[in-house]
């Protein structure tokens, strides 16, 4: 299993596949890429599980379309955010969950659930962190009249988009783009980032050591 490291130790690489949950609360069309790239074997990984908390989001879909198990919640009916992930981490303890992925999961996550998944928990956002955190970091880089904008897959830590930056890829600004356009680019460059973040995970590739994280060749 891998796990937290905060001694500088690689995160080690798993005898069998990789059991990863993805967190999702729309469309969940990364998902779909890292599905795919699970399905064609370039990931040493198995998708177990799906947490959603919109019941009707097409990625419940998308999950099923890949006979992935999902399960999904309204956290207006819990009375607070601990409350619903005590549920959803006993639910990954159960499954033996060793990575979950964030790929377009909108809400904050509490201590409840970073701490026994601190360095087995990434989250893929559509900006150059530090620039740009939280919502809308296409739009964001637009109204700023930023000339770069990208993808950053980085480890969750509690804060909105804070934890340690595993890789990035750079999207250049067109004069002539719109949120749509942008965005578009931007998402392709996502489908690509995080499946491959997925697998230096599973290959047991990546280091972290206090904010930096290093990935062996």
């Amino acid at each position: 299993m891998i796990g937290s490291n905060e001694g500088g130790q690689a995160l080690a690489k798993p005898s069998s596949p990789l059991k990863i949950a993805v967190f999702a609360s729309g469309n969940g069309s990364n998902f779909q890429a890292l599905a795919e790239a699970v399905k064609a074997g370039k990931i040493h990984a198995s998708l177990e599980l799906v947490v959603c908390d919109k019941p009707s989001a097409y990625v419940l879909e998308r999950a099923r379309s890949f006979e992935v198990e999902t399960y999904a919640f309204s956290p207006k009916q819990y009375a607070s955010r601990e409350a619903y992930e005590e549920e959803i981490v006993a639910k990954l303890q159960a499954k033996g969950i060793d990575l979950v992925v964030m790929a377009g999961y909108m809400r904050l996550v509490t201590h409840v659930l970073v701490e026994p998944y601190y360095g087995r928990m990434i989250n893929v956002h559509p900006a150059l962190l530090p620039a740009f955190p939280g919502m809308n970091g296409a739009l964001q880089a637009l109204e700023y009249g930023a000339k770069i904008a990208g993808a950053t897959v980085h480890f969750v830590d509690g804060g909105t988009d804070t934890g340690p930056i595993i890789a990035q890829q750079a999207v250049a600004i067109q004069e002539d783009d719109t949120l749509e356009t942008l965005s578009s680019r931007i998402q392709q460059v996502e489908y690509e980032l995080l499946p491959k973040v997925v697998g230096w995970m599973a290959e047991g590739r990546i280091t972290l050591n206090g904010r930096k994280v290093t990935i062996t060749q």
